[in-house]
């Protein structure tokens, strides 16, 4: 058994799951309303958005997928937590996750860690960014 997290977009799944995959690595597979069952369920200027996509690394899986405009609503109430071993590692990837997001918390040494921080990316996904250095 395992939990994985289904997020959905207003349109931008493809291009949130492909920028995660470039920052991250990992795997990504989308299909599209066109492609599916469900493409008389949505107008045809929507037949190009994702039904169902999904975005693995390490142990992870985060679905996703566009919803109609009259369906979606903001993200709230949670963050996605992503664990660094480099405080070099975090700037990077919190750098990139606030390009035309908005920082909640700067990335900063606390009293836990060496480096965190919040943001929330321009797909509107909330994110925690968190790195402990490691000692060789």
């Amino acid at each position: 058994m395992r939990i994985d997290f289904h997020i959905n977009f207003s349109g931008q799944c493809q291009d949130a799951f492909e920028f995660y995959q470039s920052l991250l690595g990992g795997e990504v597979e989308l299909l599209t309303y066109g492609n599916s069952p469900a493409q008389d369920d949505v107008p045809a200027d929507w037949a190009g958005k994702i039904v169902h996509g999904s975005f693995r690394f390490n142990n992870l899986q985060i679905a996703g997928a566009d919803l109609l405009p009259e369906s979606y609503q903001k993200l709230q109430g949670f963050q996605l937590l992503l664990q660094l071993s480099s405080s070099s590692e975090a700037q990077r990837i919190f750098d990139a996750l606030a390009a035309g997001g908005v920082v909640t918390m700067p990335l900063q040494k606390t009293f836990w860690t060496d480096a965190y921080g919040m943001v929330t990316d321009r797909f509107g996904v909330p994110w925690e960014v968190n790195a402990n250095d490691e000692v060789d």
